[in-house]
């Protein structure tokens, strides 16, 4: 007996996207915010391997009020898309040809820099336009952004160009997800002197927005007029202490399939080095996915994968295209029976910070590691 839908055969792996699961995500986050607090949804690097199109077109029908994406090309994608909602570009633009595109196509970016706005302005008076922009102040993640001790500054040197409408002044935390919040509590002053010297200076405040998902989870006088959300909108926690913070639902599941069954003798090596070899007669499974789509090598012989509700072992090097799997407690598996290598099956679960955990590495890079060889299937 075959254990899979016919809608998938032709298929040799694929991510479902579960879109009740961003929906309920959605509301779940708006519920901590208070009522005057927007939720800006991050939805870069493909809305982290979710499928940024459909995944803007449901969450804006749920409460999202903007998106924020991190190259021109995704905001471009968007509005081909139908997308009509703001759209702000958290990358830096350095070029006379991306600053037309931007006003092309009604997108938002960040100033980081006075040389920076410098270009927008010469390129916006030459096309008679004017773009909203939004201002970002280095608080203490030493990335992009003007120091917060020069706000006044930069924010005066803005104003006097009409071409450039301030729509938000914000900054990005650096540790919202330790447990130590010293850092978190440090930049939420330097943001708080950085808009009392603004104000100080008769300079009206505009929009405000510091925290990210775990900023958002951690504590709302972080919240301001909005809030940027990515990582807890697809479902995961940014750390475990913030966990119980709010009911969150992962929305992504990887699949595939079994493509050969084999039983092998006592002593026999699995896969490239041979860095499994069997201590007894092992049946395995040949399971069609790999690196190449985004499973990471570093799992090799550490993964568990889901099937007819049972865990079982990943053995050997994990291969470009495939991967080997120890079945020999189970009975009766066929050719073309599906694999749950991340998502819930019955009671059993594996996530992408269970990957993450056991590579030393984090889950927003597991996400957003799936290749586009993968179909993404909205369930």
């Amino acid at each position: 007996m075959n254990h899979f839908s016919t809608e998938y055969q032709q298929q040799r792996a694929w991510v479902n996207i579960n879109h009740q699961a961003l929906i309920n995500n959605v509301q779940a986050l708006k519920s901590l915010l208070n009522p005057h607090t927007q939720l800006m949804a991050v939805i870069k690097a493909d809305a982290y391997g979710h499928g940024a199109v459909k995944v803007a077109q449901t969450i804006l029908q749920s409460g999202v009020d903007s998106l924020a994406i991190a190259t021109l090309p995704e905001g471009i994608e968007l509005r081909e898309a139908g997308i009509v909602v703001p759209i702000m570009i958290l990358g830096a633009i350095n070029s006379i040809e991306q600053v037309k595109d931007i006003v092309e196509y009604n997108l938002e970016p960040t100033l980081c820099t006075p040389h920076q706005a410098s270009i927008f302005v010469e390129t916006l008076a030459q096309l008679n336009a004017t773009l909203p922009v939004h201002l970002k102040l280095d608080t203490g993640m030493s990335r992009l952004g003007t120091h917060w001790h020069n706000a006044v500054d930069f924010v005066q040197y803005i104003q006097q160009f009409p071409q450039l409408q301030l729509a938000s002044i914000y900054s990005h935390l650096a540790t919202a997800d330790d447990v130590d919040t010293s850092v978190t509590k440090l930049q939420h002053s330097r943001f708080e002197e950085a808009i009392s010297a603004l104000k100080a200076s008769g300079i009206k405040i505009p929009r405000l927005h510091l925290a990210n998902s775990a900023g958002t989870l951690l504590d709302r006088t972080l919240h301001y007029d909005m809030v940027r959300v990515g990582l807890a909108l697809y479902g995961i926690s940014p750390a475990p202490h913030l966990k119980d913070k709010v009911k969150l639902q992962p929305a992504l599941e990887v699949k595939a399939r079994i493509t050969q069954i084999k039983t092998l003798s006592p002593g026999t090596g699995v896969s490239y080095g041979h860095t499994f070899k069997c201590d007894r007669s092992t049946t395995i499974a040949v399971v069609g996915i790999g690196y190449a789509d985004g499973i990471p090598r570093l799992l090799s012989n550490k993964m568990k994968v889901i099937i007819r509700g049972k865990f079982a072992q990943q053995i050997g090097n994990i291969t470009m295209d495939q991967l080997m799997l120890n079945v020999s407690n189970f009975s009766d598996l066929e050719v073309g029976e599906v694999v749950t290598l991340l998502g819930k099956e019955g009671d059993l679960e594996v996530t992408a910070d269970d990957w993450a955990s056991s590579i030393g590495t984090i889950s927003w890079e597991i996400l957003c590691s799936f290749k586009h060889r993968l179909p993404r299937v909205v369930i």
